[in-house]
C-alpha cells in the first residue's frame, strides 16, 4: 500500500516542499513537537491542494495554522459535520476556507483541505502536537521523526504488508531540514544519542536539568531521525505538574493543570512489593 504525504494536488501529486523546521520540546516524559513545512506552487496555474500528515498513534494535535499566500488561518476545533458544512458554505460564497480532519481509515493520519494555492505562491503549514515518549529497556526515552515525506508509510491498523521505509538516497531529498530539541527534567540530563549526527549537547543551567541539541550542519532528511534521551537517576520518585494555559477554556485539555508521574520498570516495582504504605505529598502553596 502506498500513501503520499505532504501538500498534494487534487490528482494526488506532490506540491514541491522547500524546507522543514522542527522544534522539539521535551519535559520529562512528554514531548511537544512543532513542525513548519514550507511549499511553493511552481505551476503556472492555481492548485487545489490537500495537506496530509501522519502522527504517532497516541499524539494529540493542539495547534494547526496555514499561511497560504497572504492569507493566515488558525484552525478551530468543531464537530465534524458542522465543520464540513461551514467549509462548503465558505467555498460556495467565494471565500477561501480550510478544513482539517482525522482520516476515517486510520486515526494517525490527518488531512487539511487548503483551498486554492495561486501560481507562484508559497504555503507555510504549522502543526503542533503533544505525545508521550516511550521508555526503552535501557531507560532511555525514544523520539522518532519519520521521514514520511519521502514518501512511503503504512497506516496503523491497515491491512497488507508494511512498505514503510526509513532511508532514501540523499540526492533525492530536494528540501532542507532544521531540527532542534530542548530537554528539561527535575533530574539531570545525562546524554542524548541519535542515529544522525548531532552538535554537542549544550546545558542551559548549572545543575544540567535543561539542555539543548541540534542536528549537525548538512544533514539530509533521508532517513527517520531517532533521539534517545537519558536522565540521571531515572527512577527516582518524582512528579511533574504541567500548568494549564491561561488563554485556554477552563475544563479543556489545555486549560487545566496536569500531574504526571514517572513510569517505573518491573525491577523497581518488584523491589517495592513488600511495602505496605505510600505517602503522596502535594504542596498547594
Amino acid at each position: 500500500m502506498m500513501n503520499r504525504f505532504g501538500l498534494l494536488t487534487a490528482m494526488r501529486e506532490q506540491v514541491p516542499l522547500k524546507s522543514i523546521d522542527v522544534q522539539l520540546e521535551v519535559k520529562d516524559h512528554v514531548a511537544t513537537v512543532v513542525s513548519t513545512l514550507n511549499y511553493e506552487n511552481k505551476e503556472d496555474k492555481p492548485l487545489e491542494a490537500v495537506f496530509v500528515f501522519p502522527l504517532p498513534g497516541d499524539a494529540a494535535v493542539c495547534h494547526f495554522s496555514a499561511q497560504i499566500g497572504k492569507t493566515h488561518i488558525v484552525a478551530e476545533v468543531k464537530e465534524k459535520q458542522q465543520a464540513r458544512e461551514e467549509y462548503d458554505d465558505a467555498l460556495s460564497s467565494g471565500q477561501q476556507a480550510f478544513l482539517l480532519e482525522e482520516s476515517e481509515q486510520s486515526p494517525d493520519i490527518f488531512s487539511l483541505r487548503v483551498g486554492s494555492l495561486p501560481a507562484g505562491e508559497s504555503a507555510s503549514i504549522r502543526l503542533e502536537y503533544v505525545t508521550e515518549l516511550a521508555v526503552q529497556a535501557d531507560d532511555g526515552l525514544r523520539f522518532c521523526l519519520p521521514a514520511v515525506l519521502n514518501p512511503r508509510y503504512q497506516p496503523q491498523g491497515s491491512g497488507g504488508p508494511s512498505v514503510q521505509v526509513t532511508s532514501v538516497p540523499a540526492s533525492l531529498v530536494p528540501y532542507s531540514l532544521s531540527f532542534s530539541a530542548q530537554v528539561s527534567s527535575p533530574r539531570p540530563v545525562s546524554k542524548v544519542e541519535s542515529n544522525s549526527s548531532l552538535e554537542p549537547l549544550q546545558y542551559l543551567n548549572t545543575d544540567q536539568t535543561q539542555a539543548t541539541v541540534k542536528l549537525a550542519a548538512g544533514h539530509k532528511f533521508d532517513r527517520d531521525i531517532e533521539l534517545l534521551i537519558y536522565y540521571k537517576d531515572a527512577h527516582q520518585p518524582s512528579a511533574v505538574v504541567e500548568a494549564g494555559q491561561t488563554s485556554a477554556k477552563p475544563g479543556s485539555l489545555m486549560g487545566d493543570p496536569v500531574v504526571m508521574e514517572p513510569e517505573f520498570p518491573q525491577s523497581v516495582m518488584s523491589s517495592l512489593a513488600s511495602c505496605r504504605k505510600f505517602v503522596f505529598l502535594m504542596d498547594r502553596s
